[in-house]
C-alpha cells in the first residue's frame, strides 16, 4: 500500500486494466468503474483501499472469482446492493471522497492493484489484524511455550542421568514423548 500521491491518468489506467482481466458478479460495477474512469473530477476524489466499510462513502466490489459480496455501497449509515443508488450518490456528489474496494482472486499478489492501493485513513492498527492473523499468532505462540518446555524437560532428563535417578528420568522421558507429539503437529509455516 503506497502513501504517494495517485494520479487520475494511473488510476484510470489500472480501472481499465482491471476490466479488461476481471469478470465482476453484477455487470452493473463494470459501468460504475467504467463512469469513475472517463471522470478525472471522481479520478482525483477516488482512492482504492482494503476494509473500505470502514470509510464513510464507499464502494465494496467484487470479481466472479472472489468470495466477496457482488456489490455494496456505504455512505455513512446507509448500506445498499443497488448499484443505481451508488451511481447517483457518485454523480451527484462528485468533490467527495470515494473509496473502492476490489474483491478479486489473488488481489495481494497484483502489482497493478499494489500500485493504486492507498492505505486507508479509516482503520486504526487493530482493524487490520483479521481473525486468521489471531489464529496463526495463538498458533506461533503455543509452539513457542512447548518447544521451551521441550528443552527444560531435557535438561531434567540429562540432570536425572547425571544422578542415575531412573524414575526422573522415565517420568521426563514420557513428559517429553507427549511434548514432541504435541510439537509435530504443530508445524511452524
Amino acid at each position: 500500500m503506497t502513501n504517494t500521491v495517485i494520479h487520475p491518468h494511473e488510476k484510470k489506467a489500472f480501472i481499465y486494466w482491471f476490466l479488461n482481466q476481471y469478470e465482476m458478479k453484477v455487470r452493473e460495477s463494470n459501468w460504475i468503474l467504467t463512469y469513475l474512469a472517463s471522470n478525472n473530477k471522481l479520478l482525483r476524489n477516488l482512492h482504492f483501499v482494503r476494509h473500505a466499510k470502514a470509510c464513510p462513502r464507499s464502494i465494496i466490489i467484487s470479481t466472479s472469482c472472489s468470495n466477496g459480496p457482488a456489490f455494496r455501497f456505504h455512505r455513512e449509515r446507509l448500506i445498499t446492493s443497488d448499484p443505481e443508488k451508488a451511481f447517483h450518490d457518485i454523480r451527484l456528489n462528485d468533490d467527495e471522497p470515494l473509496y473502492v474496494q476490489l474483491n478479486f482472486h489473488q488481489w495481494k499478489q497484483s502489482p497493478q492493484y499494489a500500485f493504486v492501493l492507498e492505505e486507508n485513513p479509516f482503520l486504526s492498527d487493530e482493524n487490520y489484524i483479521t481473525e486468521e492473523d489471531k489464529q496463526e499468532a495463538e498458533r506461533v505462540i503455543n509452539y513457542t511455550l512447548q518447544a521451551q518446555k521441550k528443552d527444560r524437560l531435557l535438561k531434567k532428563i540429562d540432570e536425572s542421568l547425571d544422578e542415575r535417578n531412573y524414575e526422573k528420568f522415565i517420568r521426563h522421558s514420557e513428559e517429553l514423548k507427549k511434548i514432541e507429539k504435541i510439537l509435530m503437529n504443530q508445524p511452524v509455516s
